[in-house]
Formats: structure tokens, C-alpha cells, sequence
């Protein structure tokens, strides 16, 4: 089956989506954290990923659904908590089903509800019903509810409600066939058939009062006395005080267990790219007349030098991203922002601030989108102005490489080190910025559902570190072709006369003699050296073009092996000890600093101005470049006192 999904405006109109128009549409929705997206991977055999918190889907995904006797076309809209939205996610999904002509709404509708918040779908699902939409009942999270002493008797759920109401497993894929088959008979029953609901009324508090009256008449609870192992674990993990302590040691567990465990890979990875794929490449080029020329240096020092040396820190991504994978998967990463919503209040955002700032952590492209979940333009535009300055996954990569060859024994401490700082860095630019632009902004309260501890799926972990991997492969990989086409030809560009195209030494080419009138603005940094200035100057088009200009500017000076961090290692601390006066650590830091604080990336300030303008992504430019530098400043001219 094939999913694709098409973006979704929030702003005027109702938006449209790009599907086939020859099919039936059946809309799942559902509140967030229900399981809904895991229902549409389960259903559709795709797989798309969502976090567990409201928010983190932005676009709309869709894809075809084999339902009885024919092929529907399914789309998984954003979680909404009732049709009376509050946010600009909330406001797509009631335009993708009311805010339309009636012969553009979905032919059925397949509402997501966890057994274990009955109530809070049932709102959602009268507020459908007065809408006059035809629905099916999809119960998650029913094994979760027993274990808790609840148990739903379906026949008066589904007679109560005048729907069929199908138990379903998305994470084992139970329930899946007979929710087929109920949507199909929906979908094949005329209107005039379908059973009427006894309208609870317009008025929220009627519905939470019929919402629970349906509670009570289908739900038996077992004794409540004790509590579950739920309530007792979230004791201590949503602590003030020991909540973020576990956070922060989850975090070091993590980091520590990605670089140990890719270590051994990421050297195979790199005796792969710099032995064989090199030989190989180098024969076929001499074999169809293309060697000891020009374009053999491209091909070789250029695209496998630069490229190859980014593909060793694959392994190290997947890793990672298996990881929180599965910290998401548990029902942690949800707690974490429920612990993070005191800090979020204190710079004067609301809890669902964290959100788009967590997924920055990511890729700060997405999390600028997900600025969306806050009603407050206001919340939204000051959030986009402290998502870059979440780490990245692609500075992940020069973290890696930076501290594997200044401080090869502390690696994962050095990479923790640095996201901790950028958190520090979030709430201090935040502090700043409430003092001085958003002097009084309001707040919100922050509604999120928790979902249950559970053992993560090791299918659902795979598939999810997967998507994320291929999206940072597919979004890296196009940049950084270019980025290492443009850093090649500027090498081989030379500056002086006695030179031919390609054959300048990089020293005397057009890149160094650009990024060399840059490096004096670094000197009181310590790495005033045109060579890691060139490096920071590629990475204004992505953080990755860091790496992979490091390894290309190396490969064209001819070090022995220049397509592995531990080849790169020697000339890299000379350069740094040379531009440092000999404090060549102090430097590494102050390096790391600035990587950390200035932009991220051109898609990163493509997605501000989107979102919030042109004139404040400009500023937000200028205060990551202004904070960047005088960090780095600072971290050296202090850190070499005490190197």
C-alpha cells in the first residue's frame, strides 16, 4: 500500500487534501496520544510517526485502506481534543470536517478512543454526531484499562451510542480486520439506517455530564483503594525535584550507550567508505578513461571524502533515534514534558511550549511547524525563536566527531554535555527575551492526556527509528551534495596564477582565501583558522556540511586515510593548537559552543520565516550569531586559565 502526506495550512480557508477523489474518504480521529497514528500504520501499512503529546502531527497523512469489498482512502488527522478549537492543529482537523461543503466531508469517520479516557472521546464524539457525521468507534488501550480494573461492556457501549464499536490492538495488530468490516458496513449502509443519537445537548457541561452518565452505565471499576503501578511510578518521576533528575539521567544513559555501542560501526562504516569504495571507485574512473584528472579528485577526495565521512555516523543515528524511540514508546517522554512545563512557565510560556522545543531536538525544521499547538501568536512566535537553539541531530554529528578527537575517552559526556547547555541556552535566551520583547504574555494551561507505562514494541521502535533516519538521510543527503559540490569547486578554484583547475593547492584556492578573511572575526575564540572557519561558513547551508567540508579540505592536503574522524584527529588538533596559542581544549569547547548557539540550518530560517516573518527571523539570525559568538569568547578566554 502507499501512504504519502500532504501538508495542511492552518490559516484561512479550509484547506483541501491532495487525494483520490474516486475513493471514499474515511478520516481517523481522535484525541492526541489515543494511538491513532500507530491505528493508521497498522491499517494502512505505512508508517508514519507521531510523539506522544498533541501538536507533533502537523501534516496530513493519508493512504488506502482495504475496507470489505472495496478500497477507501484513509487520512490521519491532527489530534483534536473537541471540534472547539484552541489551537491551530485543533482548527485543521475541525476544517478538514466541518469547515467544508457537505459533499466534501469524509464518507465515514473512525474515532480513536482509549478506554482508559473514555470520557474524553465520548465529548468529542457527541460534538461529531451533532455534525451529523457517520461513525465507527475505535476502542484502544483496552488490555491497559483491565489491568487497571475497568472493564467496557461493548454491546451497551455501541447501543448507548447508536454506533458499532470495534476493541482494537494497533501495537499487535488485533481488531484491525473487524474494524474493517465495521467501517465497510458504514460505509455501505444508506443514512436513513444508521441509529440516531440522543443529542446530549450543545452546552460543554451537558456533554461531560452525558459523557459520563455513558461512563457509568457501560464501565464496571474494580476496588480503586490501591493505587495502580502507574500512579505509584509517576510519584517519582513527575517529582519537582527527582522528576528532573531522572530526566537528566535518562538523557546521560542514552547519549553514553550511542557513542560506546556505534564506536566499533562507525569504524567498520569508515574502513568501508575509505578502503574498498575508494579503490573501487578509483578503478572504474581509470577504466572508462576518467582517472589522474580533475574529475577523479571530485569523485574521490570530494563526494566519498566528504559524504563518505558523514555516512560512518549513521550507525550512531539509528542508534539514538532507537533509543528515545523506545523512551517515547514507554509513555516516559510524555512525563518529561509534564516535568518541563514548570521550567516552560517560568520564562512565561505554557507547558505545551516544550512540545515543538522537544521535537527540536530532532530536527529544528519540524519543531518551528509545530509552533501550531499554542493558541497564542505571541507563544508561537517566541518559541520559534528558541527552537534553534535546541541541538539538532545534525549537530550531533560534530559533537561526535569534535570530542572523538579532542577528548576520545569522555565522548558521550562531551556530547551531554553540550544538549544540557542547550537547555541552559533555551531558558536563558527565553528569560532574555521575556524581559525585553514579550514583557507580558499570558498563559495557558497545558492538557495532555498520559499514556500508560508500557513495554515498548520492538516492531513499532524500528519502524519509528527508521522514519526518522530516512528523514534525516533524505533531508541531509540532497543538501550536502551540493554543499560538497560548492566546497570542492571553491578548492579548486585558485587564487593565484601558476595553478590549474583542480590541481591548486587548497591553501592558495578560492575557498581558503574566503574562509581565511573570516577567521580573524575567531581569534579571541581560539580557532581563528580559515580551515575550521570554512567549515562553520558550509554550515550555514546544513550542520552537516561541517563534517563533511572538514573531511574534504583534509582529503584535498593529502593526510594519510582522511575519510575517518581518528585520521582526521592529528591535523585537526595542530590547526586548533597552532590558532589557539596552545590551548588547543579550551578551543575544542568554544567550538562546540558556537556550533550549538548559531544557526542551525537555511531550512531552519526558511521555516521562521514562514511561520512567524521575515523581520523576526532576521532578528532571531542576529541574536543566534551575536549569542554564538560571545559564548564561544567567553568559554575560551576563561577555559584557557585553566587549561
Amino acid at each position: 500500500m502507499t501512504s504519502q502526506a500532504a501538508a495542511a495550512s492552518c490559516h484561512g480557508v479550509a484547506p483541501s487534501i491532495d487525494r483520490d477523489r474516486s475513493k471514499p474518504t474515511i478520516a481517523l480521529v481522535g484525541p492526541p496520544n489515543v494511538g491513532k497514528t500507530t491505528l493508521f500504520n497498522a491499517l494502512s501499512g505505512s508508517r508514519a510517526t507521531a510523539g506522544n503529546w498533541p501538536g507533533t502531527t502537523i501534516d496530513v497523512a493519508h493512504a488506502r485502506w482495504r475496507t470489505g469489498a472495496q478500497t477507501a482512502e484513509i487520512i490521519d488527522l491532527p489530534g483534536a481534543f473537541s471540534l472547539d478549537p484552541v489551537s491551530p492543529d485543533e482548527e485543521l482537523t475541525r476544517s478538514l470536517l466541518v469547515d467544508v461543503p457537505v459533499d466534501e466531508r469524509p464518507a465515514a469517520v473512525v474515532l480513536v478512543v482509549a478506554a482508559t479516557r473514555l470520557s474524553t472521546g465520548l465529548y468529542l464524539f457527541a460534538q461529531l454526531r451533532e455534525h451529523g457525521l457517520p461513525l465507527v468507534i475505535a476502542l484502544t488501550m483496552s488490555d491497559v484499562a483491565r489491568r487497571r480494573g475497568a472493564l467496557i461492556d461493548l454491546g451497551p457501549l455501541a447501543e448507548s451510542l447508536g454506533v458499532e464499536v470495534v476493541a482494537v490492538n494497533p501495537r499487535a495488530g488485533t481488531g484491525v480486520d473487524a474494524l474493517a468490516a465495521a467501517t465497510g458496513r458504514l460505509l455501505d449502509a444508506p443514512s436513513s439506517a444508521r441509529k440516531a443519537l440522543a443529542a446530549p445537548g450543545s452546552d460543554p457541561d451537558e456533554r461531560f455530564q452525558w459523557a459520563a452518565d455513558v461512563v457509568e452505565a457501560t464501565v464496571s471499576q474494580a476496588d480503586e483503594s490501591r493505587p495502580s503501578t502507574t500512579d505509584l511510578v509517576d510519584r517519582w518521576v513527575m517529582s519537582p525535584v527527582v522528576g528532573p533528575l531522572l530526566f537528566l539521567g535518562a538523557m546521560w544513559s542514552v547519549f553514553q550507550a550511542t557513542t560506546k555501542l556505534a564506536a566499533p560501526l562507525q569504524e567498520l562504516t569508515g574502513s568501508l567508505v575509505s578502503g574498498p569504495l575508494a579503490r573501487a571507485m578509483h578503478a572504474l574512473l581509470n577504466a572508462v578513461g576518467l582517472g589522474h584528472g580533475w574529475f577523479e579528485r571530485f569523485v574521490i577526495d570530494g563526494l566519498i571524502g566528504g559524504i563518505g565521512l558523514l555516512l560512518t555516523f549513521v550507525p550512531l543515528m539509528a542508534l539514538m533515534f532507537a533509543l528515545l524511540a523506545m523512551l517515547e514508546d514507554s509513555g516516559y517522554l510524555a512525563r518529561a514534558a509534564v516535568v518541563a512545563d514548570r521550567a516552560m512557565r517560568a520564562i512565561g510560556l505554557p507547558g505545551q511550549a516544550f512540545l515543538p522545543l522537544v521535537i527540536g531536538f530532532g530536527c529544528n525544521v519540524p519543531a518551528i511547524s509545530a509552533t501550531r499547538v499554542l493558541a497564542d501568536a505571541r507563544h508561537r512566535a517566541m518559541t520559534a525563536l528558541l527552537v534553534p537553539f535546541t541541538s539538532c541531530s545534525a549537530r550531533l554529528t560534530v559533537y561526535v566527531l569534535v570530542a572523538s578527537m579532542f577528548f576520545p575517552a569522555s565522548v558521550g559526556n562531551a556530547v551531554f554535555t553540550m544538549y544540557v547547555a542547550s537547555v541552559a541556552l533555551v531558558i536563558a535566551i527565553g528569560f532574555a527575551l521575556r524581559r525585553t520583547l514579550w514583557r507580558a504574555l499570558g498563559e495557558e494551561p497545558m492538557m495532555l492526556d498520559l499514556p500508560p507505562y508500557q513495554v515498548p514494541h520492538l516492531r513499532l521502535i524500528a519502524d519509528a527509528a527508521w522514519a526518522r533516519l530516512r528523514g534525516f538521510l533524505r533531508t541531509a543527503g540532497g543538501v550536502i551534495v551540493v554543499a560538497v559540490a560548492a566546497v570542492w569547486f571553491l578548492q579548486a578554484v585558485p587564487v593565484h596564477g601558476g595553478h590549474d583547475f583542480g590541481s591548486v593547492p587548497v591553501r592558495e584556492s578560492a575557498y581558503a582565501a574566503a574562509a581565511g578573511a573570516v577567521a580573524p572575526v575567531f581569534g579571541p575564540a581560539g580557532f581563528g583558522d580559515w580551515h575550521a572557519t570554512g567549515a562553520l561558513t558550509a554550515g550555514f547551508v546544513a550542520k552537516e556540511a561541517v563534517v563533511s567540508s572538514w573531511a574534504q579540505t583534509y582529503a584535498t592536503q593529502r593526510p594519510t586515510d582522511p575519510h575517518t574522524p581518528g585520521s582526521l584527529a592529528k591535523v585537526v588538533r595542530a590547526d586548533f593548537h597552532r590558532s589557539s596559542g596552545g590551548h588547543q581544549s579550551p578551543a575544542a569547547w568554544a567550538f562546540l559552543v558556537f556550533v550549538l548557539a548559531y544557526t542551525p540550518c537555511a531550512a531552519t530560517l526558511a521555516a521562521q520565516r514562514r511561520e512567524i516573518g521575515w523581520r523576526l527571523a532576521a532578528f532571531g539570525l542576529a541574536v543566534q550569531l551575536v549569542t554564538a559568538w560571545t559564548l564561544a569568547v567567553a568559554v575560551f578566554q576563561v577555559g584557557r586559565w585553566f587549561a
